[in-house]
């Protein structure tokens, strides 16, 4: 049997995930992602940009079989994932997945060696070591694992943060690799061209908190719905209660459970681990910003779920069919 303890985070980087992260500075990327919404990336993300593209890194064969990838709508997740399967440092692998060029590890390390990149992340080394140190600071007292085990179960994995100050700026990713679900977050987003804020700055530490939960949250959802996939059938005979807006963002019950959840899961752990003011703050921006009205019915209905468990309900999964009734009681009452 598996117990869950209370394990910490760790906080680490990875060179794999730092030159995939430099092979997209030398694509498209970085500009289509300030066409979706203007925000002004890390420096050191803008210097790598700028590095690359003066190396004239943009027209080699691994920039361009990113940028193909990206078009054909090959998720980021999927080839970061790929990237945890390549051994450092030469990348060679046996079989790799449809998606990618057959010799996709080849050009990657030629990218890595034309582009002198270990040089350069040698000179610019201290923007990585200070991110590392700011998440380390702010996780050294925290542990998930016993707050996420109350609803998908006992948890073997470890919980891995990678801070990242290259690219996808604004992007947060969750990767399952071996033991270790890993979430890898840029920092905190300030406003207009106003440059990003460090990982511990005191007004910022609920930013890095939710996306670690959500990451963390959502992979474990994941592997908790591929195990229960009979019930999970059950559960979604009855529609959710979300509005049409959030259906077309959303527009399968796995998505909008997922998204409901994951919210409301950084809500509940805010009240019971943080502060129940910033839990309220956080509430209000989701319901303005991202119009989730529902989320203080979800986390009413999650902790009901957690009052009744072991009585009524053995699990989650026992729980999850009656979940869309409740949540429209809830969404009544909390409007009241």
């Amino acid at each position: 049997m598996t117990v869950t303890v209370n394990m910490p985070v760790t906080v680490s980087l990875d060179d794999r995930i730092r030159l995939l992260s430099a092979v997209l500075a030398a694509t498209n990327y970085p500009q289509v992602a300030q066409d979706r919404g203007r925000h002004l990336a890390h420096s050191h993300a803008r210097n790598t940009r700028k590095y690359l593209l003066n190396e004239g890194m943009a027209d080699h064969p691994a920039a361009k079989s990113l940028e193909d990838m990206l078009n054909r709508k090959v998720p980021l997740e999927a080839l970061f994932t790929m990237m945890l399967l390549m051994p450092w440092p030469d990348l060679e692998v046996g079989m790799l997945p449809p998606f990618v060029p057959s010799d996709w590890p080849q050009q990657l390390h030629d990218f890595y060696l034309k582009s002198n990149l270990r040089t350069f992340w040698t000179e610019n080394e201290q923007p990585w070591q200070d991110a590392v140190t700011q998440s380390k600071l702010i996780f050294a007292d925290v542990s998930f694992h016993a707050f996420l085990s109350q609803f998908t179960g006992e948890i073997s994995e470890n919980f891995v943060f990678m801070p990242n100050i290259s690219y996808p700026a604004v992007e947060e990713m969750g990767l399952r690799y071996r033991d270790q679900l890993i979430a890898i977050v840029p920092p905190p987003q300030a406003w207009g061209d106003s440059p990003p804020w460090p990982y511990d700055d005191e007004t910022q530490l609920i930013s890095v908190y939710r996306a670690a939960i959500m990451q963390y949250g959502r992979l474990l959802l994941q592997g908790y719905f591929r195990a229960h996939a009979d019930k999970l059938e059950e559960a979604k005979q009855k529609d959710l209660p979300i509005s049409d807006e959030l259906k077309a963002i959303y527009p399968t019950w796995e998505e909008q459970f997922m998204m409901l959840y994951t919210k409301a899961l950084v809500a509940m752990y805010l009240e019971d681990h943080v502060d129940p003011l910033e839990a309220k703050a956080y509430m209000l921006i989701e319901r303005k910003a991202n119009s989730i009205a529902l989320l203080p019915g979800t986390t009413h209905v999650l902790r009901r779920f957690l009052r009744e468990r072991g009585n009524r309900y053995d699990s989650f999964m026992d729980f999850l069919p009656y979940f869309p009734t409740q949540l429209r009681v809830a969404k009544r009452i909390v409007s009241l």
